[in-house]
């Protein structure tokens, strides 16, 4: 402990104000400060949740019903091969899909040249409408 005795100046003089501020306390608080908000942000989760099955699948009784989506360069959608002429009826089909006690595998067949959203897009709604069995074929040619 050390103890400021002043200049020595002349008595009723007022004393000369300290030039110095001290820094300990503020930086201990900083520090505190951020150690609490480094214990208290929630860890960045940056990644899909997928219900992945455990164990072997027993092996498959019957031939699963297969429904194929194909996507055209143009953005044209078909159905088993069947053009369908609007985003309505895509969903009216999806939801007899999911509406199915066992669903029927849905193979989504996009073209290479067609825009992602128009994909992105059929895959939404298959989401959205509860259909569970959904899978993207043909991916050996994007690579």
């Amino acid at each position: 402990m050390s103890m400021n005795v002043g200049s020595g100046g002349a008595k009723g003089a007022d004393p000369e104000p300290m030039m110095e501020m001290n820094m300990t306390p503020l930086i201990d608080v900083m520090l505190v400060l951020i150690i609490m908000m480094i214990i208290t942000i929630p860890k960045a989760n940056h990644s899909v949740n997928l219900n992945m099955p455990v164990g072997t699948p027993p092996p498959p009784t019957k031939e699963p019903v297969v429904v194929t989506i194909d996507v055209d360069f143009d953005g044209t959608i078909l159905w088993d091969n069947a053009v369908i002429p609007d985003r309505h009826s895509l969903e009216a089909k999806l939801m007899d899909v999911a509406a199915q006690a066992d669903q029927p595998e849905v193979h989504l067949r996009p073209n290479k040249l067609v825009s992602y959203k128009v994909v992105a897009g059929v895959m939404a709604s298959a989401q959205r409408l509860g259909v569970t069995k959904i899978g993207l074929v043909g991916n050996e040619q994007f690579q």
